[in-house]
């Protein structure tokens, strides 16, 4: 019997070709090695996103964009974390195995009121009891599908951490494996994709290229790349590139392998750079934003992928929660 990984998605806005290559791409992989669940963490949105039809379309086109780069429902459990009700029941219940101490310690509730006191506010100011919760709720999230995976990049070890602690201290009150313990998954090797200016793609610099935009759209995002001062004859070198480092994304080897030369040999200005760059990223992404593109044309239908496999995920949830209720005397 193959192990299982989870992977929860933040519903935040259009994707861009970094959080393909620096979470989708290796996420997708899982489902080759393990028996892959991956779901999209609308409530744990909601501690940001207070729009209702912001969030009903990030939920779409996160979900969207997700299938168009490969995942298959077929294979896999796909779902909206907000239609299994279980969840929000172990929710409650692990609460009361949660001591107030270590969501003290969680990073996002440190980090927010760090900044409140440097303001010189409340410390507390701004901050809902969703923010302050956010790490028990994902321990339900993990724990109510017997995961033993959860792929993680070394900033989010903390939340693994933390469903362990909640775990294990359910298990020692009741004297039982009542809840299987999660492990991380560190993912150390993950692409950090350089952006526009050179730092590192994020939506937060504002110099993303985003995975699914019209063709035309693409070329201007991508001949907006900084680049230095070079002439078309000096001679430039591709390891410093963060043209090249993108083109080497998209290019087959020997592909990339042509293109350093050149690079190397002069004669060729950034603008012909960017150009070979996105002919490179088109090529690729176009079959991706077609099919993107087909599937948000027809919202009910992606609406019934997300039910479909929350159907499948709702037995697991309620066998995790039977079993605690038991456990706790209340079934």
């Amino acid at each position: 019997m193959k192990k299982i990984s989870l992977t929860g998605i933040k519903p935040t806005g259009d994707l861009h070709i970094g959080n393909y290559f620096g979470a989708i791409k290796p996420a997708l992989e899982l489902a080759k090695e393990y028996d892959a669940r991956y779901f999209i963490a609308d409530y744990h949105a909601l501690n940001s996103v207070k729009d209702p039809k912001e969030l009903a379309s990030a939920i779409r086109h996160v979900a969207a964009g997700w299938l168009a780069s490969g995942l298959d429902p077929e294979k896999v459990i796909f779902y909206r974390q907000s239609s299994i009700q279980e969840v929000f029941e172990l929710t409650t219940m692990i609460m009361a195995f949660t001591s107030k101490g270590l969501m003290n310690r969680a990073h996002a509730y440190k980090d927010a009121s760090h900044k409140n006191i440097e303001k010189g506010d409340d410390m507390d100011a701004g901050i809902n009891m969703g923010l302050f919760t956010y790490p028990i709720l994902m321990a339900a999230d993990i724990i109510i599908f017997d995961s033993d995976i959860v792929p993680v990049g070394l900033d989010q070890m903390q939340h693994i951490e933390m469903a362990q602690d909640i775990a294990q201290s359910v298990n020692a009150n009741y004297k039982q494996q009542v809840l299987k313990i999660p492990q991380a998954g560190i993912q150390e090797n993950v692409a950090v994709v350089p952006g526009l200016d050179g730092r590192k793609m994020s939506k937060s610099y504002n110099n993303v290229i985003p995975l699914f935009a019209p063709e035309k759209t693409l070329r201007k995002t991508v001949m907006r790349i900084t680049t230095n001062s070079q002439s078309v004859e000096e001679p430039k070198d591709p390891d410093t590139s963060q043209i090249f480092g993108l083109y080497k994304l998209f290019a087959e080897r020997n592909e990339q392998d042509k293109l350093a030369e050149r690079y190397r040999a002069g004669g060729m200005g950034w603008g012909e750079a960017k150009e070979e760059l996105f002919g490179a990223v088109n090529r690729r992404l176009t079959p991706m934003r077609e099919k993107y593109d087909a599937i948000m044309a027809d919202i009910p239908a992606l609406d019934k992928i997300l039910e479909q496999g929350a159907q499948k995920a709702r037995p697991i949830a309620a066998a995790t929660v039977k079993r605690f209720r038991k456990a706790a005397g209340i079934d």
